[in-house]
């Protein structure tokens, strides 16, 4: 870029980012991300390091934020309310301390804190004579607007201070720095009002908290969950000022202010840096927001000495994290199909960086959440990433929708196999229910031979698409088809390979009877419902001729999973899925279903629920005595229950059994129905 460029760059620059200022400090309303604005400030920084005579007294980098709205009246701050200069890996810190080092030798001997840096709204706090007599937002740095009612609401901001009767005697005049924030399950459990009244919900906490904050109805602030911790001590007339910034905090907490917790004492910059980056990796775990971490000078007047430079203290740095949430176009809207030919919508982007990574695509949840959240095709949407989690979409920005947004609808047909596809209703999800859906057979696969399913060692999703597109296996029982000459053409198999992975594919057919009905993909059906299955049923025999109302009668299966498993056994395609997975041996039993050894089957045709303790079975061994002897043993009370078995202490299903009059046996009844001499 040439100079004219360079230059023209740099006047755009000024504008765009104080038209930002505008929108997050008077506003409260930001169109772009914390990492945006940074992104923007830096590139400002560079080009007026390059043609410093451009630097113009208002150009943001000579201010601390925005403007001050003229809904409030102005409060001169005692001291510049100032802003810090941002570092964004180990390298930054330690530079920045060899840039203070030279100025003061001192500073490299220094010990330090590192804090949290809030994601809130800055306060700056007034008492008298212990007595809170006004409130300020930070505004311009130098000017701040006076909420001092609206702080009065807060539970966490002390009207007098000391709080406590054996509390340090208050200084004349104290002036402290805080931050208005609200935690994150508080911002949850808000937006979750919000929906039940069918009002509006709030975008992100920070701007929940500051437009609470700055609202001219302080009812409005009162019924909001605002929290406030204070960290610094601006200004104090007499009284002892503390010598360090851990001293300040501590003399903060005497108060009965609430303070950051787990602030770290560092004594070398190398400290720091692993302090920075154990914040980094907790943040997601703490109860409210943070975007960085605070480092600081312990030393109140070395830190001080070193002055200022443009609008940054020099004894501090902000460290700031990879953005967790940020602001991008919306290009597209995909479709992927799931293994039980679940559609789920995703976001298409224009790629943006967040939490450290390239982001491209986000989920969209569900249809329902786009139309919830009006979300169109060209969007401004904020996305989200913390940790190790999906990014998601949060929501459109409205204020900057474009006049090309395209609403969008969801899809007829399976974007996979093109057939029609369908909901249920009371549920959120759009289904394809053609089981020849290509999508759906290699989410199939992969989800029969997994560890948690039936665990067949060695056949990853690269070789179930291999296999697939091969040709090979067209649907789960195909892979019992599979010969050794078959295996050894596929590119990356020889004899030993192909041998392994074709015994444990017998061996497969060792595994239990719930995790084959796991296995198998039914909609609504996983470990814990499939366990239910094989107990109740405890052959796939009597699983495949269930009824809805059988189904019905089993605890914790519901109507829709209940019409889910009728459903998948009715399709004619899983019928002879069924047939040839039967036809290869892989048709496992409950273990005892059909009897021990040797043992007679008087128990046969009957089903039983247990209750209480029994003095000579534990709850397993009274279960597997009951299966042993051909019975069934259930979890439920139900009309078709044969009998209860009942202990000491029964629970509720004692109750049940005798309303709907269910034979009650007691240990030894049991035996004696059982055949067994008393």
């Amino acid at each position: 870029m040439d100079a004219a460029k360079e230059k023209s760059r740099l006047e755009e620059l000024i504008k765009i980012i104080q038209e930002h200022n505008h929108r997050y400090h008077v506003l409260d309303m930001p169109i772009i991300s914390d990492a945006e604005y940074d992104q923007l400030v830096a590139e400002l920084l560079q080009l007026e390091s390059k043609y410093p005579d451009l630097i113009t007294p208002d150009s943001p980098s000579q201010r601390v934020g925005g403007g001050v709205s003229d809904r409030f009246r102005k409060v001169q701050h005692p001291q510049p309310i100032l802003s810090l200069a941002n570092g964004f890996d180990a390298e930054d810190l330690r530079s920045w301390l060899d840039r203070i080092a030279k100025l003061n030798p001192k500073v490299a001997a220094s010990d330090f804190t590192v804090e949290p840096k809030l994601d809130g709204l800055t306060v700056v706090l007034h008492y008298r004579n212990g007595i809170f007599v006004q409130g300020a937002t930070r505004g311009n740095g130098e000017i701040g607007e006076e909420v001092t009612r609206n702080l009065k609401t807060l539970q966490s901001l002390p009207l007098s201070i000391p709080v406590f009767q054996d509390g340090p005697a208050p200084p004349e005049y104290l002036v402290v720095r805080g931050e208005v924030f609200i935690d994150l399950e508080d911002f949850e459990e808000l937006n979750r009002k919000q929906e039940e009244l069918g009002e509006k919900v709030y975008q992100t906490p920070r701007n929940t908290a500051a437009g609470a904050l700055r609202n001219l109805d302080s009812a409005v602030t009162a019924a909001r969950p605002l929290r406030l911790l204070v960290y610094t001590i601006v200004t104090s007339e007499g009284s002892e000022v503390p010598e360090s910034q851990l001293e300040s905090l501590e003399l903060l907490r005497a108060y009965g202010f609430s303070v950051p917790e787990n602030i770290v004492h560092c004594l070398d910059i190398e400290e720091v840096v692993e302090a920075c980056e154990a914040w980094g990796e907790r943040r997601i775990s703490l109860p409210y927001e943070i975007d960085g971490a605070v480092v600081k000078i312990n030393n109140i007047a070395m830190a001080d000495s070193l002055g200022i430079v443009g609008k940054d203290p020099r004894g501090a740095i902000a460290y700031k994290f990879p953005a967790q949430e940020v602001t991008t176009e919306l290009l597209d809207i995909g479709v992927n199909v799931g293994r039980t030919g679940v559609l789920t919508p995703y976001a298409i982007l224009d790629a943006v960086e967040v939490g450290g990574v390239i982001v491209r695509q986000a989920t969209l949840h569900n249809f329902d959440f786009i139309q919830d959240k009006d979300i169109r095709i060209h969007d401004r949407v904020r996305i989200k990433r913390a940790g190790d989690v999906i990014p998601y979409v949060k929501g459109p920005i409205l204020e900057v929708r474009p006049e090309s947004a395209v609403t969008y609808s969801p899809p007829d047909v399976c974007p996979a196999c093109e057939e029609k596809v369908a909901t249920i209703e009371g549920e959120v999800a759009w289904y394809c229910v053609n089981p020849a859906c290509p999508a759906q057979l290699v989410r199939n696969l992969e989800h029969y031979v997994s560890r948690t399913t039936l665990d067949i060692v060695g056949l990853g999703i690269k070789l179930v698409e291999q296999l697939v597109e091969q040709g090979l296996v067209k649907d789960v029982a195909d892979l019992y088809r599979l010969k050794r000459e078959d295996l050894i053409e596929l590119e990356g198999f020889g004899d030993k390979k192909a041998d392994n992975l074709l015994a444990a594919i017998e061996s497969s057919k060792q595994r239990p009877l719930s995790r084959f009905i796991f296995a198998l993909g039914i909609r609504g059906v996983g470990e814990v419902v499939g366990a239910e299955l094989a107990t109740f049923y405890c052959s796939m025999d009597r699983l495949a001729a269930t009824t809805l109302e059988e189904l019905i009668e089993i605890e914790g299966i519901g109507p829709n999973i209940a019409q889910a498993v009728v459903d998948w056994f009715a399709l004619p395609a899983n019928q002879n899925i069924l047939a040839k997975l039967k036809q290869s041996g892989m048709w496992p039993e409950l273990s005892g279903d059909s009897g021990a050894e040797g043992l007679p089957q008087p128990l046969e045709g009957l089903s039983f629920v247990v209750t209480g303790t029994l003095a000579g079975f534990s709850r397993k061994a009274v279960k597997d005595y009951i299966q042993e002897r051909g019975g069934k043993v259930i979890s439920a009370v139900s009309s078709k229950t044969s009998y209860l078995v009942s202990g000491e202490s029964p629970g509720s299903k004692f109750a049940k059994a005798e309303q709907l009059g269910i034979p009650v046996l007691d240990e030894a009844g049991l035996r004696e129905l059982a055949g067994e001499p008393l």
